[in-house]
């Protein structure tokens, strides 16, 4: 399975000036994302009981070269992760060291303002009406990071960009995908 990266614009934030704690939703369920070739959302299920199947990571634009934020191993560490209704929210307290330090003088600037999660899919599905193609994540295998980052924006791969175009382009010769064709899509992409 590859991994994946999705970016939310707003979401972190510090509970008040004085607290070091951060929180911020990393994914939120029934929203569209941008334009990324395709539309994407996410299922309110697709992350039943992941959190206790996953070692997740807090870290700085999905990177550990600065350092790590927070931690959760199986559900347990300094990073809390809970699935409500919105999607998954995160919370931690920033650790006294230099990337934790930077990470809150830059959330109480302002400066940082998204979210974004590293994650591995189990089951989606896609469909297609007219000229916009969607795909909807209906189970997450696994969780990898959750990251606080300066450009919310998609981190494409070039398979993703191939699968998507193979897709038009049998579309444009036969008129009407099979649902072969979208599984072996989704093959390639995973």
């Amino acid at each position: 399975m590859k991994k994946e990266r999705r970016y939310l614009i707003d979401g972190v934030e510090l509970r008040d000036k004085e607290s070091r704690t951060l929180s911020g939703y990393a994914a939120v369920f029934d929203s569209d994302s941008r334009d990324m070739g395709f539309i994407e959302t996410l299922d309110p299920h697709c992350m039943d009981d992941v959190i206790g199947r996953s070692d997740v990571v807090c870290l700085y634009n999905h990177t550990d070269l600065p350092g790590i934020l927070a931690r959760s191993v199986n559900g347990d560490g300094t990073l809390h992760l809970s699935v409500d209704s919105r999607g998954l929210l995160c919370e931690f307290e920033a650790p006294n060291t230099q990337l934790g330090n930077d990470m809150l003088e830059s959330v109480r600037r302002g400066d940082i303002r998204g979210m974004s999660f590293a994650f591995t899919v189990e089951k989606d599905e896609w469909t297609h009406k007219g000229d916009e193609y969607r795909r909807r994540i209906m189970k997450i295998d696994r969780l990898y990071d959750v990251s606080l980052v300066v450009q919310p924006a998609y981190d494409a791969t070039s398979i993703d960009t191939r699968g998507l175009d193979d897709l038009k382009r049998s579309e444009k010769d036969s008129h009407v995908p099979s649902s072969s064709y979208y599984e072996r899509l989704r093959s390639e992409i995973f």
